[in-house]
């Protein structure tokens, strides 16, 4: 795939269809790995057709993503070829009436107590871990999305109230609790050691890199798998906030109560963990009922 024809598909997406900046990022980074796909198997942008497509799904499934990951993947590439389209760089579309996988089916994999307790009490040796362990307290905390945990700002935060402003997707706001813990790390944070990042500048954005700019998310996920690793817990991006989710309704939230903290516009969404839940149920009937085997 061209460089100048991904950069162009990319501008496109920004400018003319006013997308959000993380929509776009995350156009262009499934789109890239799509790109190195096809370079390998000796494709470019005006060769690669249906069934390179359907191979390329397939090395997404046996790599072990998520249906709901994979049919983002699918929907970065038909973007791309109704642009391609558009410019005249191809006739056809390879995406027409591709089937994509079924939306979550797969449960999303939740963390049990004593596994987040074992990362939330994990310790190491790094300069930045009172600021990697207020990310990870709080995104447990609050069930926060990455993208809205990296773009919290210090004003965002009411100490004395426990909770904080956050804007999700759509540019949506809602205001989510804050427990006692998290918050005690944060002030931490900011009063030992975000200082010493600013090196004297100025960033209204709380959690900042070594280099004293906005976290991104893919530090945030390096930080993130420093604690798994150390506690020796699989986890993967979301697994904190479908763990926060999870122990909610098993603690016995309304559905409702959840859906709100999670930032969920449809209900419909929130109501996957319900059946974790349920498992969960009865896993515990089948161990400890008498006649239940």
């Amino acid at each position: 795939m061209s460089a100048d024809i991904l950069n162009s598909f990319i501008s496109y997406l920004s400018v003319e269809k006013g997308l959000s900046k993380n929509t776009v990022q995350s156009y262009f980074l499934d789109l890239k790995g799509y790109r190195n796909f096809l370079t390998k198997n000796h494709k470019d942008i005006k060769s690669f057709g249906r069934d390179d497509i359907i191979g390329y799904i397939g090395k997404l499934r046996d790599s072990g993503y998520s249906a709901s990951s994979i049919c983002r993947f699918i929907s970065s590439i038909k973007g791309l070829c109704k642009f391609l389209i558009i410019e005249k760089i191809i006739s056809d579309d390879p995406t027409e009436n591709l089937r994509t996988p079924k939306q979550w089916d797969r449960l999303p994999k939740a963390l049990d107590v004593e596994d987040i307790m074992k990362l939330l009490e994990t310790e190491f040796e790094s300069r930045v871990f009172i600021r990697d362990s207020a990310m990870l307290e709080l995104m447990y905390s609050s069930g926060l999305r990455v993208s809205e945990i990296i773009s919290i700002k210090i004003n965002d935060i009411n100490f004395e109230g426990g909770f904080l402003r956050v804007i999700g997707k759509g540019s949506k706001e809602r205001v989510v609790p804050m427990n006692r813990r998290a918050a005690e790390k944060i002030k931490k944070y900011i009063h030992e050691l975000r200082h010493h990042l600013l090196k004297n500048r100025q960033s209204h954005y709380l959690f900042l890199t070594g280099r004293g700019m906005p976290m991104t998310r893919q530090r945030f996920w390096q930080s993130l798998k420093k604690f798994g690793t150390v506690a020796g817990v699989n986890l993967t991006p979301h697994s904190i906030r479908h763990t926060f989710a999870t122990h909610l309704l098993n603690g016995g939230a309304d559905l409702r109560s959840v859906q709100k903290m999670l930032g969920h516009a449809d209900i419909s969404t929130t109501q996957i963990y319900t059946k974790v839940s349920a498992d969960r149920i009865k896993k515990v009937y089948l161990e400890h009922h008498p006649r239940a085997k």
